[in-house]
């Protein structure tokens, strides 16, 4: 960790030119995003995610190394559990007392998402971080923002850009004393068949916090990664097997189901195929897909003034496993996207040992959980109850996972010229890679840093800004002449700077954020 200069320890937290950027959680990992801001006396919590490859309180970011009733501002950029998961936990069994925001699409998905969460979590009750009726009680807590819709919160400015990546994600550009900070999120600069690429801000930001989840990988297009999906979907059947794709409730689902729907209406050979999109959110949240249709792209908006895309015509919704027939050759489509618990699990075990079946996992997988272990393809796999069994089954991976590759954040940085650039959500090697590949792609700019902290670690930039004082009301009347001296009272109002006449000042200037100096 950088030392801190010692001029900065004597100046009050609100004068000191010192930002602070320290991961608690996503500091060369995926998964528990929480990025901690803190400047000019201001503190600021980004995300609030758990880990999906560890339960209990194990699962939360390093929140015992911040007080929460110091945190001015929290925001949640999507509704994915490494971002969101650990909300209700830290609204309700903290102290905190800052405010929260997300985007309207995010809150509507967050409940239904981690009521799902709570019910597939085969923990024990006691481990179990939060309660449904925890998760209740921090949708009060909860405020809505739109996207570009600018809010002050005690003189820390802010607003949301469209992320792309999953409905109502956002990324957030903070703005404190004039100094302005990016924070990605998860993003995804590529249109896909339901939600638009992400935006390039207008604003130029002096750092970006960005994920670094891919790395240096170059996404293969977008065309051919869904022939290849829909052909060794269609190979697994055809040879009479069971495919599974374990997927996430929701977000990349959403994606798939539109591209095998369309793609069994093509070949009618497979209509005696059943799909079957097991999850118990499916109707809520295909609910709220439909109430978000213009939160999506221009094709989406389209197709619907004929005929709504999310009601499927090939695809049935399955409620769990002890609705369904397992008599033949089948699609699911179950979570969690990982094979940690739940329903994906119960299938994969079910059929791991029949070499005619196959799992296509669709999506990033964090290491620690069994979808990234079943991709070294071991011989045999341990069952939720620490049965061996042989895994026969043919294990594929395809990454629909709607996030930036090299040429994406490579180019939003070359956009941008952010002077600072901070890489949090990502492997340690991964991240490694795309520092140094990014270091080498700006060499000749001199002003350009880029730093991957570990979780805990602080990033420390130093910005000096002029302090400039606006001389208002009768003091402003006649024009200040050199060697002249000016009298009135110096108010300070969320990092703005005035000088008044006593009699020119009023009780409706005055408020909570305002500091008075005589001089």
């Amino acid at each position: 960790m950088a030392t801190k200069r010692k001029a900065e320890t004597q100046v009050p937290a609100e004068e000191s030119d010192l930002l602070t950027i320290r991961p608690l959680g996503a500091g060369q990992e995926v998964g528990r995003s929480c990025i901690m801001l803190e400047f000019k006396g201001k503190k600021i919590m980004l995300d609030c995610g758990i880990h999906p490859g560890l339960t209990g309180m194990d699962a939360l970011p390093f929140v015992d190394l911040i007080e929460a009733d110091e945190i001015d501002l929290l925001l949640i950029s999507h509704f994915h559990l490494d971002h969101c998961g650990a909300l209700p936990w830290f609204l309700q069994k903290t102290s905190f007392k800052g405010r929260c925001f997300m985007t309207h699409a995010t809150k509507a998905i967050y409940r239904w998402l981690l009521a799902d969460y709570i019910k597939v979590s085969n923990i024990a009750t006691e481990q179990m971080l939060y309660t449904e009726a925890d998760l209740e009680a921090s949708m009060d807590k909860i405020e809505t923002i739109n996207f570009h819709e600018e809010k002050d919160i005690l003189g820390v400015k802010f607003w949301a850009y469209n992320a792309g990546h999953v409905l109502g994600a956002a990324m957030f550009m903070i703005e404190i004393a004039g100094v302005k900070i990016l924070y990605t999120g998860d993003f995804s600069r590529q249109e896909d068949r339901h939600l638009m690429a992400a935006e390039i801000p207008t604003v130029h930001p002096d750092v970006l916090i960005t994920e670094s989840t891919y790395g240096t990988h170059i996404h293969e297009k977008r065309e051919d990664r869904e022939t290849r999906f829909t052909s060794l979907v269609h190979d697994i059947v055809n040879r009479g097997g069971r495919c599974l794709i374990p997927v996430f409730a929701l977000g990349r689902a959403q994606e798939l189901l539109l591209i095998l729907d369309e793609y069994w209406s093509q070949h009618p050979e497979l209509h005696d195929i059943p799909i079957y999109y097991a999850s118990s959110l499916a109707k809520k949240c295909m609910a709220v897909y439909q109430t978000y249709i213009n939160a999506m792209n221009d094709k989406i908006k389209r197709q619907i003034a004929i005929n709504n895309p999310f009601v499927f015509k090939h695809i049935s919704n399955l409620k769990g496993i002890d609705h369904f027939e397992d008599v033949g050759p089948c699609v699911v489509m179950a979570s969690p996207g990982m094979l940690q618990n739940g329903l994906s699990r119960e299938l994969f075990e079910s059929w791991c040992t029949d070499a005619k079946n196959g799992v296509i996992i669709a999506g990033y997988c964090v290491e620690g959980t069994p979808a990234k272990q079943i991709l070294s393809e071991p011989e045999e796999i341990t069952t939720m109850t620490g049965q061996k069994l042989p895994l026969k089954m043919s294990v594929d991976y395809i990454s629909f996972s709607a996030h930036t590759d090299y040429q994406q954040t490579s180019e939003f940085i070359r956009i941008l010229k952010p002077p600072h650039v901070v890489l949090v959500h990502g492997e340690q090697n991964e991240m490694s890679r795309l520092k140094a590949a990014l270091q080498r792609e700006y060499e000749d700019d001199p002003n350009s840093s880029i730093v991957n902290p570990r979780n805990t670690h602080s990033v420390e930039l130093y910005f000096r800004g002029e302090k400039t004082a606006k001389v208002m009301g009768k003091l402003a009347i006649d024009v200040p002449q050199p060697g002249n001296t000016l009298t009135g009272i110096l108010v300070k109002r969320n990092f703005n700077y005035h000088v008044l006449a006593p009699d020119d000042l009023s009780s409706k200037v005055l408020d909570s954020s305002t500091t008075l100096t005589f001089a």
